[in-house]
This record gives C-alpha cells, structure tokens and sequence, in this order.
C-alpha cells in the first residue's frame, strides 16, 4: 500500500502531512511513502529528507494520485481553491483520503469528494477517547495557534510582558484574558504566563478551572458555568443567546481591565458565538490587543475580519487565519504523528483494514461506495439516512 503526500494548495499552506522522521514507522507496517516533488520544502523538509528514510519522490502531482492508495492533506478539497476541481479529478474509486477536511463547515465538499469514489476519513470528526489521543490533529495544531497567537499579541502590544524592576523604575505586567480553556485557550495561558503577564481567563465549563490554576491563571467566575456546555464527544456546545448576552454583559469588566484579549471559543460545525461586542471593544483602553482565533468561522468579537487587524479607537483586532502555517516546521511534526497514528489503525501488515466496527474509524468515516455516509453530514445535505 502506497501512501502519497501532495504538496499544500491551500494558499499560504507551509505544513506538509507527512514528515521524513515518521517514514520507517510507516515502513514497518508495510506502508511505502510516495511525496510529491517539494512537498515539505516550505516546512523545511527537503526532498533529499524523505528519500534518505526511504520515501520516493514523485515527478508531478497527477503521478503521485496515480500510484497512491491512501492521500493523506493538511486541508480538504474544499478549502483548496482553486486547485480543488483538479485534485478531485485526479482521485479515483477504492482510494482512501486521510485529513483534516473541514466536513462540518463545507459538506458540499464532502458531497463532492463521495462522487470520486474514495473512501474518506475526517479527522475533525475524532471521538474524544482515550484511543484516539495520539490522533487528535485538532488539539495539535490548536496547541500551536495558542502559543503562536500570545506571541502575535505581545509583538502589538506597547506594552512589555513581564513585571520589570529597573533603575528608571517598576514596570507592571500586562494584564492577559483568555476566553475558552480549551487546547488553544490552555497553551495561550501557559506562554502568557511563561511570558510573564498576569492571566486570567474564563470558560463555561467549572470542570477546568483547575487547569486553568494550574497553569497560573486566576479563573474568572461569572456565575454561569453549566455542565450542559460540553457534548458527550468532548466537543463545545452552542448555548443560547440569552446566555451569549449575559456572558457579554459580565465579561465587559474584565475586558475593561485588560492589554490583551486572546478568545477561543468556537463550536464545531456552527458560526463561532460573538462574546465581544462593538460597546465592549470600545470600553477598552488604547493600545489593547484582542487576539481572535476563533476568526475562520466568523469570529467571537463582532469586528472581526479574517486575516485582517482591525482598530478601533485604538484598539487592535486581529482575525488570524491558520497560524500552525505559521510555524510549518513543529506544526507539521505533530500532524504527522496524528496522521502516522490513525493509518496504523487503518492499514494492517499492509493492507487496508476497514474495520467499521471500530468506533474510530466509525465515527471519523465520512465517504464510502460513492455516498456521504456520516449520520450528520447527510442531515447537513438533507440527505436521508444511510442505507443499512
């Protein structure tokens, strides 16, 4: 069984799926690696990298969809205009896609994708189980958007991080609030703190205010925390709006009192809730940073632009698309270890095991025999319910 790895078309894409490192591991299991000429050059992974663990290089593209059994991408094809149209068409029946695919916001895609014939796993789509941790991509690249996103906001801000006695006096610390303690949230709290800043954040859910402490940040109580918030898949939960409105209202004090705002909070699936409103921005000092990584699927401040910043009296706004690019070398590390770890439970001495009874290959399962088969994507479709 071959496994190709096509160079990133998405635009400003700098990770590649596969790095040299994980091509023995691979090799072990009876797994060939074909990669695309260049492919993780922009990451710092030369050809010459692959081919000294074993990997071939493929003259072109259209060779490397040719020969390949499994494709395994960074970005589904929705999301690679305007290359889309032509990787489809390169794809053909019986052949497995590996990937971060974006099913939930683009299921047209994944309509698209089950007209080729292949055979697609969604790894967004991940059940939070214990099993499936070494293949959690999303908590991978969002523990490298919450580090990188600290670093943006502390190269705006005009003020320095850390407290600082000095002979021409004390420097007090910036004050950083981090709203959702996720995987992305988490990490941001650590470098913020690392970095020296005070840092409180907050999160809906009560269980992780112990996190939150343990990395050295106050957890801010508002009185609305509800063990309704999280879904049994470990995911966020959308609330409803009266709720979203009595956050805003409690949280506009805090806002008030801070350098920089890091907000994370995003729902699969569904436009992320907007927690900072205009009125809000506006009662900030000059000068503050609020860092929006939940931009991509709209945004929790309501002045948001993706891949823009935005000011407001003074105010930078910053709608960061994609920062694992950003950091291409480690972010693709990671990735390729969540990719190595699920085709080690999809390929068996060699061969392709599709094992639907595993509740990991189940539920990540998204196109097969040319049908959307995931229960929600054909409901997003209106699609009727799977045969058998």
């Amino acid at each position: 069984m071959i496994v190709g790895v096509p160079a990133g078309s998405h635009p400003h894409e700098r990770r590649v799926a596969l790095v040299p490192a994980v091509v023995p591991v691979l090799s072990k299991n009876g797994l060939k690696v074909l990669v695309e000429h260049g492919a993780g050059e922009k990451a710092g992974f030369p050809d010459t990298a692959y081919e000294k663990q074993g990997a071939r290089i493929a003259v072109d593209r259209a060779h490397l969809f040719s020969e390949a059994g499994i494709i395994v991408r960074t970005h589904g094809f929705g999301a690679n205009s305007p290359a889309r149209n032509a990787d489809l068409e390169l794809l053909h029946s019986g052949q497995v896609v590996l990937g971060l695919l974006d099913p939930l916001a683009n299921p047209e895609s994944i309509r698209e994708l089950a007209e080729t014939g292949a055979t697609a796993f969604a790894l967004e789509l991940l059940p939070r189980v214990s099993r499936a941790q070494s293949m959690d991509a999303l908590s991978s690249m969002a523990t490298v958007a919450g580090y990188k996103a600290v670093l943006l906001a502390a190269g705006l801000l005009k003020k320095m991080f850390p407290m600082m006695i000095t002979a021409a006096g004390t420097i007090t610390p910036s004050r950083v609030f981090v709203i959702g303690a996720g995987v992305a949230g988490l990490q941001a709290i650590a470098t913020a703190h690392r970095l020296g800043a005070v840092v409180q954040a907050y999160d809906v859910r009560p269980a992780v205010k112990e996190q939150v402490e343990s990395l050295g940040a106050k957890f801010v109580e508002l009185g609305l925390e509800t063990t309704e918030a999280e879904t049994t898949g470990g995911y966020a939960k959308a609330m409803d709006e009266n709720f979203y409105r009595r956050q805003r209202e409690l949280m506009t004090r805090v806002l008030a009192e801070s350098d920089v705002v890091i907000a994370t909070a995003a729902v699969p699936g569904k436009r992320a809730p907007i927690l900072i409103t205009r009125e809000m921005v506006e009662g900030m000092r000059s000068g503050s940073v609020i860092m929006d990584l939940a931009a991509e699927t709209g945004g929790n401040c309501e002045l948001t632009s993706p891949g823009e910043t935005v000011e407001v009296n003074g105010v930078s706004i910053v709608g960061p698309v994609n920062l694992p690019s950003t950091i291409p070398y480690d972010a693709s590390q990671m990735y390729a270890r969540n990719i190595a770890a699920f085709l080690q439970l999809l390929v068996k001495n060699g061969e392709l095991y599709l094992d639907f009874e595993d509740q990991i290959l189940r539920e990540t399962l998204v196109t097969h025999n040319k049908e959307v088969v995931h229960p929600r994507l054909r409901e997003s479709l209106g699609l009727a319910s799977a045969p058998g």
